[in-house]
């Protein structure tokens, strides 16, 4: 079955292959992909590379519903969203494949689940429903075995003594954390930890003005006294993450790719270093679109991946076909 070569692509070779394969079986059963791959005179006719496949704009998860095949959702993902704007949703058929990728990512850059306490700090997160995040921490957290390990929605003060107590007495623990929640906790104390990898999921939520990676992990690092700051960057469209260890330099599983295009020509790749917008492909997605537009602004530097924030407006610039 496709489903099962996914997780074993180990080479540029083979992750080509499949994601052509993706795309054709994208094309025959997803109605809404097939719409907006033929608008662009793209089929499985004249597609002969990931290059030339159609990248769906992510604004798409907010006005259709984007499920390839015929089965019913096995649960609707949700974006979080302010007051009176529309949030994505996506449909997942097959909670299996979500499962198995993230722990497939998480085994191969940070080990075996079980030897970590996991500590979720996510409180826009665990306050609604439908959050792929919390579905994947809730998944670690349990996977970890160990009693310790658990949510902290807002009580900043008991966190604070769990994560001193477990560092003192060398527990591995893995802090993950939405940004402006991080900075509220060292805001309260601060920490001189050494066995602690803390992660922010990024997102201000509209609780703290916004401000570049690189200031707020400097805050971070100073605050709980580590040397790295570590970022998982993930969506509510995507069932795959990438991970960085430092720096907001970030690296994918071998099932998912990041390719760069101008922002002012939708359908033109950019060369290595240069900046512009990020199209993912992430073959996990075979049942909704594995091939999406976002609007984040990145660039590829020796295979990985500079995340440098977002589009100035809310619409994907070079594309106006959200009119399908």
């Amino acid at each position: 079955m496709l489903e099962n070569r996914i997780f074993e692509i180990s080479n540029n070779t083979e992750f080509e292959d499949v994601a052509l394969e993706v795309y054709k079986h994208q094309f025959h059963n997803n109605t809404v992909y097939r719409e907006f791959s033929s608008y662009l005179n793209r089929n499985p006719d004249n597609v002969k590379s990931i290059t030339d496949t159609p990248f769906l704009p992510i604004e798409f998860f907010k006005s259709r519903k984007i499920i390839t095949g015929n089965q019913e959702p096995q649960v609707t993902f949700t974006s979080s969203g302010t007051t009176g704007t529309t949030t994505s949703k996506h449909h997942v058929t097959d909670l299996k494949l979500y499962e198995q990728s993230f722990l497939r990512t998480f085994k191969k850059f940070y080990g075996d689940p079980e030897e970590y306490i996991f500590l979720a700090l996510l409180p826009s997160y665990l306050e609604r429903q439908g959050s792929s995040l919390i579905y994947m921490a809730d998944h670690l957290i349990k996977a970890s075995n160990n009693k310790e390990s658990g949510f902290y929605l807002n009580d900043l003060e008991a966190l604070s003594k769990k994560l001193t107590e477990l560092d003192s007495v060398s527990k591995k623990v893995f802090l993950i954390g939405v940004s402006f929640a991080l900075l509220d906790l060292i805001e309260k104390k601060k920490f001189h930890l050494e066995n602690t990898i803390v992660m922010e999921t990024g997102g201000m939520k509209g609780r703290r003005k916004e401000m570049i990676r690189e200031e707020l992990h400097n805050h971070l690092r100073k605050g709980f006294g580590v040397d790295a700051i570590h970022s998982e960057y993930g969506m509510t469209e995507l069932l795959s993450q990438a991970y960085s260890n430092g720096a907001g330099v970030f690296e994918c599983p071998s099932w998912m790719k990041i390719l760069v295009r101008d922002p002012e020509d939708a359908l033109t790749y950019l060369p290595e270093s240069k900046t512009g917008g990020m199209n993912v492909i992430d073959l996990a997605n075979i049942n909704s679109c594995s091939f999406i537009a976002t609007q984040d602004l990145g660039r590829i530097k020796n295979d990985k991946i500079e995340i440098l924030g977002r589009f100035d407006n809310s619409d994907v610039r070079g594309c106006n076909l959200l009119l399908l």
